[in-house]
């Protein structure tokens, strides 16, 4: 149940969070101190907080006002330009968003829409949407090419490189891997009704987390289908299958593992995949 169990962790430069001699999810408890290394140097938005009320572009390690932001290409992707300058690679925060702080890093060519509430603090990588209506409730790392979507709440979490929570998504205390898909509706609990800490179940044993809120960990290119909810403590490792309105008992599941429903009953087994 170590972390190279569910990802590729090559190129990321993530081994302070992610040791090969720990659980997966220790790096959740590692997470907060390692976000708070970005803010010990000056940042972009550094100052800046509460509603954006003009388009705001980072370009080149500064904000940038005045602007004037245009969709491009067939998938209307968001652009800034600057007295007719392209600031190509600009990072971008549409009218509308809110700032609860200023604790927040955008990579280069990310796009904050209308109505996104961010918190810090927050790291975001790369071309990564963060949408209408997410509300990003601070102490997330977000990678590259990923996708907070429209009403997704995320909150304590990791995406990695390509990972997409594109509509109505809830993910508490969660690590998602290299391009993982969420289908709408998915809800991954962090919370389990009866007091105490989570412990996960593997090979007829069980582990304890130390932790009272651990959502799922979702192994590479792992899917959800809508409606689906994972319990409070689940790990499924690369390239497993959720089927919609599945709901998932905690515990450790190996790759390829397909959760779906049969008469009567949960089906788990494994993918020939």
């Amino acid at each position: 149940m170590e972390a190279q169990d569910f990802f590729d962790l090559k190129g990321l430069g993530l081994e302070a969070l992610f040791r090969t001699d720990e659980p997966v999810w220790t790096a959740l408890d590692r997470l907060p101190e390692l976000l708070n290394g970005f803010f010990r140097e000056p940042w972009p938005l550094s100052g800046v907080s509460g509603p954006v009320d003009r388009p705001l572009a980072i370009f080149q390690g500064k904000v940038r006002e005045g602007v004037e932001v245009k969709p491009a290409g067939s998938k209307g992707k968001i652009q800034a330009f600057f007295k007719g300058e392209w600031l190509e690679g600009a990072a971008v925060l549409l009218p509308g968003a809110y700032l609860f702080d200023d604790r927040v890093i955008l990579g280069p060519g990310t796009v904050v829409e209308p109505g996104a509430l961010l918190k810090g603090p927050l790291v975001v990588g790369r071309n990564t949407e963060i949408r209408q209506g997410a509300y990003v409730r601070g102490d997330c790392l977000v990678g590259d090419g990923c996708v907070v979507g429209h009403t997704t709440e995320i909150k304590g979490s990791i995406m990695l490189h390509g990972a997409r929570a594109g509509h109505f998504a809830y993910i508490g205390d969660s690590i998602l891997g290299r391009e993982t898909n969420l289908g709408a509706g998915t809800k991954l609990a962090n919370l389990k009704m009866i007091p105490g800490t989570i412990t996960i179940a593997y090979e007829k044993k069980r582990y304890d987390t130390g932790r009272r809120k651990i959502g799922a960990i979702l192994g590479d290119r792992t899917e959800t289908g809508c409606n689906s909810v994972t319990s409070p403590g689940t790990l499924l490792g690369p390239r497993s299958i959720v089927y919609p309105t599945v709901t998932v008992p905690s515990g450790f599941y190996p790759g390829r593992t397909v959760v779906m429903l049969s008469p009567g009953a949960l089906r788990i087994h494994g993918s020939n995949r």
